[in-house]
């Protein structure tokens, strides 16, 4: 399994810029995505996680009513779609891929990472 993010980059704050996440290699709807983030200096944190049908989302405290998690089962892609960013959201921003299809927030739940995208925002 093989997962790739893109869409990263350099915004403002108040922008909104939307990840991607294809897996390769196996059966995307067997998975569920969760994405994390690790901002310079600190330890990775959870942001949002989809379970197999995408009935089923989570999100960290600081994400919630700003970020939307979502996937595309056709299209074998997960996106993150952020909004009103700011400063703190600034990181690297992984996807992740754990069998069963079930949703977690939990980072050793998720067997597969990919490489992680930059999101900067310059305060």
């Amino acid at each position: 399994v093989h997962l790739a993010e893109s869409g990263g980059g350099l915004v403002q704050a108040g922008d909104s810029l939307r990840l991607s996440c294809v897996l390769s290699g196996d059966t995307f709807s067997h998975y569920a995505i969760g994405w994390f983030r690790q901002p310079p200096g600190k330890e990775r944190e959870f942001v949002a996680s989809i379970n197999w049908s995408g009935y089923e989302t989570r999100y960290g405290d600081s994400v919630k009513g700003r970020f939307t998690v979502s996937r595309d089962n056709v299209e074998n892609t997960g996106y993150l779609q952020m909004s009103s960013l700011k400063s703190d959201d600034t990181a690297v921003y992984f996807c992740a891929a754990a069998e069963w299809g079930l949703s977690s927030d939990y980072g050793p739940h998720y067997a597969h990472w990919g490489q992680g995208t930059q999101v900067t925002v310059p305060s």
